[in-house]
């Protein structure tokens, strides 16, 4: 048996096909299409139409994929970008007509659950309670727990795209008093969640997301090359000296160093002082670059609950359920 998860990001769109024999999804495929919406949206504000068109074509090019890789149509769901978009019902429809896939736009907290599933199954039990962090493109993710689910779980405004538009936008590269004022609203944020994690006082953490992967490999982690069992470490420390060291480049410089990428050099600086801050109010010196995350999650609870948890998780999705929308509700991280 062969199932899919597409993933609708604030830059790219990514499908992985995976066997799911013996509860495992084993990836045989994965593709992406980089979209770049973060570039064309403004945090809160609508999605343009000529975009809403190309992100109907990437999906309905996944799903075409995955069929010829033996998937039925995959799990489509959409992260913060979407999710904030005043227009996200039109968006919603237009995909659902367009590619044939039902979107859902998952709440924050649920990402942080579905994230945390896909963390614990990799790093297994021998771990212990685990702390959990993950930037998005508009919103940070933060778990707790001492089982396949976690105990606790928030979601802040305080991804990597947002808080680059709100605070980097005017000048490339920003002044230091710029860098400071992110410094303290993130610190801010993140006070009442640090004391909990810290409280909590987790024996593992991981971070996830394609923004901790690069900043790893910036502080000195193995490239993507080597595999996903390559154990891959960040200190503290040195994600404080990567701080200073992207502070001081414009993004076209920013994209030479190793692990930056070209569409996220730009925001790679806001992604770093967001990391290093919520590493410092958690009381994580040290954390493992986890290859696994919201889309494993997905797999995961598909295969482990079956297929009426995702439908029940579309239904208590306002947006997912045109033209009479229901009351959202979020699910309980510990259910």
């Amino acid at each position: 048996m062969r199932i899919s998860v597409v993933d609708v990001g604030s830059n790219t769109v990514r499908l992985v096909v995976a066997d799911a024999e013996d509860g495992v999804p084993l990836p045989v495929h994965t593709a992406k299409w980089r979209l770049r919406l973060s570039e064309y949206v403004k945090p809160g504000g609508a999605i343009p139409e000529e975009a809403v068109e190309r992100l109907a074509e990437a999906v309905a090019e996944a799903r075409r994929t995955s069929a010829q890789w033996g998937s039925a149509s995959p799990l489509g769901f959409a992260t913060a970008v979407v999710r904030g978009a005043p227009n996200r019902l039109e968006v919603l429809r237009t995909v659902r007509t367009r590619a044939g896939v039902e979107l859902c736009t998952l709440p924050g907290e649920v990402e942080a659950e579905l994230t945390f599933l896909g963390a614990r199954r990799w790093m297994g039990w021998r771990s212990g309670p685990l702390a959990l962090l993950d930037i998005g493109g508009g919103s940070l993710e933060v778990a707790f727990g001492r089982g396949r689910l976690p105990d606790f779980v928030a979601s802040l405004p305080l991804g990597a795209g947002r808080l680059t538009h709100e605070f980097f936008a005017e000048q490339d590269p920003p002044s230091p008093e710029q860098v400071r004022a992110l410094r303290r609203k993130v610190r801010h944020q993140l006070r009442d969640v640090g004391s909990r994690i810290r409280w909590e006082g987790p024996r593992s953490a991981v971070v996830t997301s394609r923004t901790f992967q690069q900043l790893g490999r910036l502080c000195g982690a193995a490239p993507g090359r080597y595999g996903p069992f390559v154990e891959r470490r960040l200190r503290r420390a040195d994600l404080r000296e990567a701080v200073a060291r992207l502070a001081a480049l414009p993004a076209a410089e920013r994209a030479q160093l190793p692990g930056i990428s070209a569409p996220r050099a730009m925001q790679s600086l806001a992604g770093a002082v967001v990391g290093h801050t919520a590493m410092k109010v958690t009381g994580l010196k040290t954390v493992t670059v986890c290859p696994w995350a919201i889309r494993e999650g997905v797999l995961l609870r598909h295969i482990e609950d079956g297929a009426s948890w995702w439908a029940e998780v579309c239904r208590l999705s306002e947006e997912a359920v045109p033209p009479d929308p229901v009351p959202l509700r979020i699910a309980s991280a510990t259910s």
